[in-house]
C-alpha cells in the first residue's frame, strides 16, 4: 500500500499539467451572436431589449472572430457596417486590444470587444481553461 502512495500525487497533478501545457483547440474561431427576429419591433414598443452583451471577450488564435447574424426584419448597424436582414457579418481580430463600436442592437448604442492575447503555456493557459471550462466541455452549447 505504501508503495502505491507515491502514485496519488501523480494522478492528481497529471490533469493540471495537461491543462497548463496542452494546446487549446476550439471547434471554430467564430464567436456567434444573433440578433433575433422582432428585436426592433420590441424596442419600438418600449421593451428594454438587451440581446447582445455590452462587452464581448475574445482570445487571439482561439475565438478571435466575431460573427454577427441579423435575424431581425430590419437592418442593424455595427460600427461602419449595415447588416441587412438575414445577413451575417464576420469581423476577425488580429491584435489584442479593446475595441468600441456603435451598435444599433444595443439600447445604449455602444458595444465593446475585448481581445485578449493567446494564453501562453503554463499558468496563463491553466487560467484560461478554468475560465472557459464550460465551452471546452460543451462546445455545441458554448455559442
Amino acid at each position: 500500500m505504501k508503495r502505491l502512495l507515491w502514485l496519488l500525487p501523480v494522478v492528481l497533478l497529471a490533469p493540471l499539467a495537461w491543462a497548463a501545457l496542452a494546446p487549446i483547440t476550439l471547434p471554430t474561431r467564430d464567436e456567434l451572436f444573433e440578433i433575433p427576429p422582432g428585436t426592433y419591433a420590441r424596442r419600438m414598443a418600449g421593451d428594454k431589449v438587451e440581446i447582445l452583451p455590452d462587452r464581448i471577450d475574445l482570445t487571439l488564435g482561439l475565438n478571435d472572430q466575431l460573427l454577427l447574424r441579423n435575424r431581425d426584419e430590419v437592418p442593424q448597424q455595427f460600427g461602419p457596417v449595415l447588416i441587412m436582414p438575414g445577413q451575417s457579418f464576420r469581423l476577425p481580430f488580429e491584435v489584442a486590444s479593446t475595441y468600441s463600436f456603435a451598435c444599433s442592437a444595443h439600447a445604449s448604442g455602444q458595444m465593446s470587444i475585448v481581445v485578449a492575447p493567446t494564453p501562453q503555456a503554463g499558468w496563463q493557459r491553466l487560467q484560461w481553461r478554468w475560465q472557459h471550462r464550460h465551452r471546452l466541455m460543451n462546445p455545441e452549447t458554448a455559442a
